[in-house]
């Protein structure tokens, strides 16, 4: 959104088109989602231990684990707030992928708030039933899977390139779907194994989302993609 408000404001100052450079927004909106968790995270935890909702870790698990039990739980909640309200402000919100990954974030941020609340506030240990999760995670897979294709505008975008061979492609074609299905579900899904053991998974959430980010970064940077033989997505200035 305030890509859009900049770019206006260029007509009138010519300094505002520093915010059209990826790398300055992305700072930015690390900044921006560090500032909201900052904020906002004393007075969440505050809220979920004053209301005793607390994670219940699992016995057949590391003994050191025990220890965390009773962490204030649903945090979850405070991570897609910052996460979208990061991206809502300094995204290219022309970009369908920034949509689609909005999708996917809401979809199954959705789901995995319907588990916690049935476990931590009904009280039900089943939490959502494995059928229902695995069926709206699908729905949430198979709609950006679909969505990514159809809307795809070269055949780059629905190609799989093999990681250290610059000549390899292979031509998926409606594979894709199937592919980026398993993808976005399984991904889902171990951080669920990883969650599960202890109800803390954000250092593994941390870690691949910063190697994920990188990777981002560099397919939106004209001059690290050529560099490095990766796919570049358009982008307005780098």
């Amino acid at each position: 959104m305030l890509l859009l408000i900049t770019e206006y404001l260029t007509q009138y100052y010519t300094a505002f088109s520093v915010f059209g450079y990826i790398t300055l927004r992305g700072i930015l909106g690390v900044l921006t989602a560090l500032a909201i968790s900052l904020l906002l995270g004393p007075y969440l935890i505050n809220q979920l231990r004053s209301r005793q909702i607390g994670q219940a870790v699992r016995t057949d698990g590391p003994q050191s684990h025990l220890s965390k039990s009773g962490t204030p739980t649903m945090g979850g909640g405070l991570i897609l707030l910052a996460i979208a309200v990061s991206t809502l402000l300094w995204a290219d919100l022309s970009n369908r992928y920034v949509w689609i990954t909005l999708y996917v974030l809401i979809v199954f941020g959705a789901v995995g708030w319907v588990d916690d609340w049935r476990k931590v506030i009904e009280k039900d240990p089943r939490g959502l039933p494995a059928r229902w999760k695995y069926l709206w995670q699908s729905v949430g897979g198979v709609g950006a899977a679909v969505l990514l294709y159809i809307t795809a505008q070269s055949p780059v975008e629905t190609q799989l390139i093999v990681p250290f061979f610059k000549d390899v492609v292979i031509e998926m074609g409606i594979f894709f779907i199937v592919f980026t299905y398993f993808v976005i579900v399984g991904s889902s899904n171990a951080v669920n194994l990883t969650d599960g053991l202890d109800g803390l998974a954000i250092m593994p959430t941390v870690m691949v989302a910063g190697a994920l980010a990188v990777f981002a970064y560099l397919g939106g940077h004209v001059q690290f993609a050529n560099y490095l033989h990766i796919p570049m997505w358009p982008v307005r200035v780098n």
